[in-house]
């Protein structure tokens, strides 16, 4: 019986770590600048923006979060570009429609990059309460919850979570045995 209170306790405490992780992951994320990628599936300019963002991970991840709307096949992504749009006083022509800070691009070519870095670097420097943000611009309800963020953080979480409950299990089932 005291084998299994310390079982217990041991994955109890197991438990929590994911949470702690991704707490601060979590937090840190709230520092990142946001990137605004509208997009369509298919389009190649699209696929380049998204590769380049990738390309640029490993120097510059830690100062932005790529926030992905493909506009083609949904229409409240398609929507949401446009009063975007709207809201700074310009026209989305097409896709890929990138915003970055107070900053934003219609199409992408490489002559962008330095810009786009550029700007990323700028909001990042600005104190979180003074960063120029849309979203937040936008009158509520009008945003969609159809944005895609990098979810390997969430990932890696539930594989942890889900390895610690098949130990648990497989830890009662011999603490069973053991006490038979």
């Amino acid at each position: 019986m005291k084998k299994f209170k310390y079982l217990l306790v041991l994955l109890m405490a197991i438990l929590f770590v994911p949470f702690v992780v991704n707490a601060e992951g979590e937090e840190a994320n709230d520092n990142k600048v946001n990137v605004y990628l509208f997009r369509g599936e298919g389009c190649p300019h699209c696929q380049e923006a998204e590769e380049w963002f990738q390309s640029i991970q490993e120097e510059y991840g830690s100062k932005f979060t790529v926030v992905d709307y493909e506009t083609w096949y949904d229409d409240d992504n398609n929507e949401l570009m446009k009063k975007v749009a709207d809201a700074r006083g310009e026209e989305a022509n097409g896709v890929p429609y990138i915003i970055i800070g107070n900053k934003s691009w219609n199409g992408f070519t490489e002559s962008y990059e330095s810009e786009m870095i550029e700007e990323i670097n700028s909001e990042y420097e600005k104190d979180v309460n003074d960063r120029y943000d849309i979203m937040k611009l936008l009158p509520d309800g009008s945003k969609t919850k159809k944005a895609k963020k990098d979810s390997s953080g969430d990932v890696i979480a539930l594989v942890v979570i889900l390895l610690v409950v098949g130990g648990v299990c497989t830890g009662v089932y011999f603490a069973r045995n053991n006490t038979k």
